[in-house]
């Protein structure tokens, strides 16, 4: 199997051997993604990938979902139970169990009634969590998963384009998400990652806000925060525009200190630099135009298989930035009741500083498409 997934089970291997552990389970969702190039379905369907630390991985699935794990990943070995039941997937996978302490290191995404027939065949003491081992292979991406980012991030940035040419006043908040969301679907894209964010002047001071039924109205900022997922891996990029009359008094000054701070951000990141320097470089910024006490959240997260990863790029984190980290800068201040102005862009961690993902215009004025 020569493929970036056979790659990442090997070093994932070498951990196991490392460990003592004999070895890992992984279940639908992002971690049987990442090995295998299939996601399955996390909730009722009880695919299960076990990976030794010696030997080949075998996908274990019930017979009726077979012809879906074979098609879909690229690991050669798939074993089959009768039925689509977790007593029976927990039992497949206790044949394959070692006899050392800490022998199966299981998937946090497990599901309980898999966990459970696991605990009753092993005890506590043979399982351990595979989350620690699964986050630290994830956090680095390989050059598949970055091109697999630069393509995602792509289709965002052309969408923010497309709908920042739109003339926007008297559209609601939701009928702006809804054209957003077709237009990540007319460029290729599986699904949004994340619940589009479409915040019109009061609204947008609340970064937990999404969208509504508020009319955008001449001269409000809106805050515009979304992205999809293509390839299985996910975007997400927020810019912030006016899109008729003139900006409220003082608004401009204040775009100016969210751009001046996400310059700083990117410019911080290198490897060996921590994540809460970064975080300071921006916080800083911010600081030095007069808004520190309205900017009331970290400044970015992880990014990857999952829209938010964890990677906090936050105050004080010590998290050493390694080259292949993927992940937001995102300042952003909040004028309470009246408006909020985000700027978001993904860069990528490289051997000596950072690559923007992002290159979408970051003014706050509407682009015209004449």
């Amino acid at each position: 199997m020569n493929h970036p997934h056979a790659e990442r089970i090997r070093r994932l291997q070498r951990r196991l051997r490392e460990r003592g552990a004999d070895s890992a389970v992984a279940f639908p969702g992002p971690n049987l993604q990442y090995f295998t190039g299939f996601r399955g379905e996390p909730v009722d369907r009880f695919h299960a990938l076990c990976l030794p630390a010696e030997g080949e991985p075998v996908v274990i699935s019930p017979e009726g979902y077979a012809s879906q794990a074979r098609r879909s990943s690229v690991v050669e070995s798939v074993e089959t139970v009768p039925k689509n039941d977790p007593a029976q997937v927990a039992g497949a996978l206790l044949e394959r169990a070692g006899s050392r302490p800490d022998a199966v290191l299981v998937d946090d995404d497990a599901p309980h009634a898999v966990t459970a027939g696991l605990y009753d065949g092993l005890g506590p003491d043979r399982i351990g969590s595979a989350g620690p081992l699964f986050r630290s292979l994830r956090r680095r991406k390989d050059e598949a998963e970055v091109a697999a980012l630069r393509r995602s991030a792509a289709v965002a940035d052309a969408v923010s384009v497309e709908v920042r040419s739109l003339d926007a006043v008297g559209t609601t908040e939701a009928e702006l998400a809804t054209d957003i969301r077709t237009g990540l679907h007319g460029r290729g894209a599986t699904g949004v990652s994340f619940d589009v964010v479409v915040g019109s002047g009061p609204n947008g001071a609340d970064p937990a806000l999404r969208y509504g039924d508020r009319e955008i109205r001449s001269g409000e900022p809106v805050v515009i925060d979304f992205g999809c997922f293509l390839d299985g891996y996910a975007s997400d990029q927020t810019r912030t525009v006016v899109f008729g009359g003139d900006p409220p008094d003082e608004f401009e000054r204040v775009h100016e200190a969210v751009s001046a701070a996400l310059e700083a951000g990117v410019d911080a990141v290198a490897p060996g630099v921590t994540a809460g320097a970064v975080d300071a470089a921006v916080r800083e910024t911010i600081d030095e135009y007069g808004y520190a006490d309205e900017f009331t959240h970290a400044t970015g997260h992880g990014v990857g298989l999952a829209a938010h990863e964890r990677l906090a790029i936050a105050e004080g984190d010590p998290t050493e930035l390694e080259p292949g980290m993927v992940f937001s800068v995102e300042p952003g201040v909040y004028v309470e009741g009246a408006y909020g102005v985000r700027i978001e862009d993904l860069v990528v961690v490289t051997g000596d500083g950072a690559e923007r993902l992002n290159d979408s215009p970051r003014t706050w004025r509407p682009l015209r498409s004449d």
